[in-house]
């Protein structure tokens, strides 16, 4: 399964966005009057969520309450991100809705905070000749040293 990085927008309309874990937009879906169920069902059809995140500096209670039932990280932004920076974002990918745009936002904000860490182990990665790159790439997201992500992968320990 891919392992991705997904921006959430909820309200009367809400919008999910996902991006790989090199950057890559993968897709985004808006619906009206959902609940938790449909978010769940819809992230896992983009793939497995290493980090769920928001465009607001305050992750509602829909945002924190997926991250944990996907066991990922949260991430939320230092400051809400303001309709200027979204704009930019919107100008330069696909979106049907300011809903995902949000989403993407948050999405794209997420991978950005984290893309020296993906990019030291993509290089280490292949410098080692080592498989599975995305596999070790959730795992040191998610907290295990370079090393231990390796030892894990290479023990038959994979995150799904």
């Amino acid at each position: 399964m891919r392992h991705i990085i997904v921006g959430i927008d909820t309200g009367k309309a809400s919008s999910i966005a996902g991006v790989d874990l090199n950057g890559r937009v993968i897709g985004s879906i808006t619906m009206k009057y959902v609940g938790i169920r449909w978010f769940v069902d819809k992230i896992k059809e983009l793939g497995s969520p290493v980090i769920i995140a928001t465009d607001k500096k305050r992750a509602n209670q829909t945002v924190a309450k997926l991250a944990a039932i996907f066991d990922s990280v949260l991430f939320t932004p230092k400051y809400d991100i303001s309709v200027e920076k979204k704009d930019t974002f919107l100008s330069n990918n696909n979106v049907s809705t300011l809903h995902e745009r949000d989403a993407l936002t948050a999405a794209i904000t997420a991978y950005n905070a984290y893309s020296n860490k993906l990019n030291q182990i993509e290089r280490m990665a292949r410098k080692n000749n080592i498989e599975y790159i995305d596999e070790i790439k959730a795992l040191v997201i998610k907290k295990s040293s370079f090393k231990e992500a390796c030892l894990g992968i290479q023990n038959g320990r994979f995150i799904r």
